[in-house]
């Protein structure tokens, strides 16, 4: 296990970086897809056309502030859950690989590395999602009554335990366990496959390579990792959306009964719901994070072949 330590606290450090970047240019896009999944999926909802729509509807009614609501839970939750995510794949990467660093990515590590930090940050991420999502779904065209809205995520959390116990501030958790795992391994393979063959054509083209092409690669290689999470797991995310704002506590909590429901209510479309915002934020939201992880590793002098 001595090879699990190599660069201690500075893995978690970076990852931290990475989650505050990831809200501040994704968390306006995730509420939009948020409010296109509560309420393009139920009936009785307002139901918008498009993100466009959606969004023009929030910055209509409620201002540019209308489009972070929820994010202090975010910018909390994505720190930690960042932090542990890049640290714990870091360093179960190195601990497979047995403290020696490969050249070519190998899948037999990357998987099972990001699988199980995806399954161990879904503990964090499950209830700040839970508090997020049920933030963003109670303003622009909400049926829930403004004497029983949330006047902040402390406000949010402790009625929630007070209805439901602290067991229903978890509801869903399971659904994102299964996200987080299933689209992290795909992420990882993505961005360490692409990362691996831009920098080894980039090296084979010139030897005075610097900082600019390496923000390039990071750019490309997070957003197409981040494109490739969301189109693996998207039904998942409808599924958790329903289940954490579903005011009934009592309701299924099985993400495949939840999209069965989906689909024969709204069809493959319903499955997708909030596609557009979600691969719109997918891209720049997941550039900012690699960008700003790889940035911290270098200034924290991670070696990061």
């Amino acid at each position: 296990m001595a090879g699990i330590s190599t660069s201690g606290y500075k893995d978690y450090l970076a990852g931290l970086f990475a989650g505050v970047s990831a809200v501040a240019t994704g968390h306006p896009f995730d509420t939009v897809k948020v409010k296109l999944q509560k309420h393009n999926t139920e009936a009785h909802m307002v139901q918008y056309r498009n993100g466009l729509h959606c969004t023009a509807r929030i910055l209509k009614t409620e201002g540019i502030k209308g489009l972070y609501r929820g994010a202090t839970s975010s910018f909390v939750g994505m720190a930690i859950e960042s932090s542990l995510f890049f640290g714990i794949y870091s360093q179960t990467k190195v601990y497979l690989q047995g403290g020696v660093q490969s050249g070519e990515p190998q899948l037999q590590v990357i998987i099972p590395s990001a699988a199980y930090s995806g399954a161990i940050i879904s503990f964090v991420l499950g209830p700040t999602e839970l508090i997020k999502c049920r933030m963003q779904i109670q303003g622009t065209d909400s049926l829930v009554p403004k004497s029983s809205r949330y006047s902040s995520p402390l406000d949010c959390a402790i009625k929630t335990v007070k209805a439901e116990g602290v067991k229903g501030i978890f509801r869903g958790s399971c659904t994102t366990l299964l996200r987080e795992s299933i689209g992290n391994a795909v992420f990882f393979s993505v961005y360490e496959n692409v990362r691996y063959h831009l920098h080894s054509n980039v090296k084979a083209a010139s030897s005075n390579y610097d900082n600019p092409i390496d923000i390039g690669i990071g750019i490309i290689t997070g957003g197409l990792g981040g494109v490739s999470f969301w189109l693996t797991v998207l039904p998942l995310d409808v599924a958790k959306t329903l289940i954490q704002t579903d005011p009934n506590k009592n309701c299924p909590r099985n993400p495949f009964k939840v999209l069965s429901s989906i689909y024969r209510r709204a069809g493959f479309k319903g499955c997708y719901a909030g596609l557009g915002p979600t691969v719109s934020r997918a891209f720049p939201a997941n550039a900012a994070t690699i960008v700003a992880w790889e940035l911290a590793m270098k200034m924290l002098g991670i070696k990061h072949d």
